[in-house]
């Protein structure tokens, strides 16, 4: 199974699905903490929130909070595949086969809006409002679709509150924004202020990446194939974050992992909000290795040493384009939006004014 797990310090296991949990969480924590962590999750909640399998959540805390996802489909030599939560495979026979055949190239398939859909009357028909948090336009045309099905449904449900949100940030992230989603969800905002909260709160959700190579910004047509080359003989590894529309960016180049995973925890303590009540989230592609290293240096940080820490492997969704070796570190910051430029500031005030 995959390597997952929530660590020391958690607020955000819950044991409402825990009869159908078959994976279980590897954490410091005893069962009577996590049943006293727990706690917040027994409420009643003002909505559904509802994923799909590209936000890389680990599989064990989604099913220990009984979180409904969509799954996502993409294609190998051999045909179609289902992204069904690493039951099928593990992330390292995965990830392997791009280690065996480095010119290996799987392609991803968009949720239909038939499909969405589907998901979206059923939750009308049972009557709970949902929040549906889509794939950032930045990354897929997929929350497209799910506007126009949400579109369809609000025709045919009229009373029905349907929300769908462009998280702006990576698929990782959403990880940590839909758990808090749900905590909102819980303490008294009604469905719509969930919504607007998250609207807000997206831009307060930082990721910093590590690739092991520059193949695959080169095969999507980031770089070209002649830069990618020199960046793997001078072993330059590349570091990414994501613009506020959700759009990954190079951010960094570094000479090594090691320095690479170091410039990735300097990211950390420059934008992280010192708020240990909030989770951290750290996914890999097959590197586990490096993984531990990061959370080792985490937990040495100023009273971070029982911050909860989620752990989980990227989904194929994002690994078919990643490939394996990448390393990725997402927590909660100061406003994205602060550091935008000149001009993507300017043209935010005109798209406000338009509205």
């Amino acid at each position: 199974m995959p390597n997952d797990h929530i660590g020391k310090g958690d607020e955000y296991v819950s044991v409402e699905a825990s009869a159908s949990a078959d994976t279980p969480l590897t954490s410091p924590n005893t069962d009577e903490e996590i049943e006293r962590a727990a706690g917040q999750f027994h409420q009643r909640r003002s909505c559904r929130v509802i994923v799909d399998s590209s936000s890389d959540f680990a599989p064990a805390v989604l099913k220990r909070l009984g979180l409904e996802y969509i799954p996502i489909s993409y294609v190998t030599p051999e045909g179609e595949r289902l992204d069904d939560l690493w039951e099928s495979q593990t992330p390292h026979e995965f990830y392997e086969a791009f280690r065996q055949n480095p010119n290996l190239r799987y392609t991803t398939t968009a949720i239909t809006p038939g499909r969405y859909l589907e998901v979206f009357e059923r939750a009308a028909q049972e009557g709970t409002p949902v929040l549906y948090l889509a794939l950032s336009a930045g990354l897929s045309s997929t929350i497209f679709n799910a506007e126009q099905a949400a579109e369809m449904v609000r025709e045919k449900y009229p009373d029905f509150e349907l929300y769908v949100l462009d998280p702006c940030c990576d698929s990782a992230s959403v990880e940590l924004l839909a758990l808090e989603c749900m905590r909102q969800a819980g303490l008294g905002l009604s469905a719509k202020e969930v919504y607007e909260w998250a609207c807000h709160a997206r831009y307060f959700v930082h990721g910093y990446f590590i690739l092991d190579g520059f193949d695959a910004l080169a095969a999507g047509g980031r770089i070209p194939p002649a830069a990618a080359q020199v960046g793997t003989k001078l072993d330059i590894k590349p570091e990414l974050t994501y613009e506020t529309n959700g759009s990954l960016s190079l951010c960094g180049l570094h000479r090594g992992r090691r320095k690479a995973l170091r410039a990735i925890l300097q990211s950390f303590r420059e934008n992280y909000c010192n708020d240990t009540s909030l989770p951290l989230a750290i996914v890999s592609s097959d590197a586990e290795k490096d993984a531990d290293w990061l959370e080792a240096q985490v937990r040495k940080e100023k009273g971070l040493a029982g911050v909860t820490i989620i752990r989980s492997s990227i989904s194929p969704i994002l690994g078919t384009h990643v490939g394996p070796g990448m390393v990725g570190f997402t927590f909660w910051g100061g406003d994205r939006r602060e550091k935008m430029s000149l001009t993507d500031r300017i043209a935010r005030k005109v798209r406000s004014i338009e509205r």
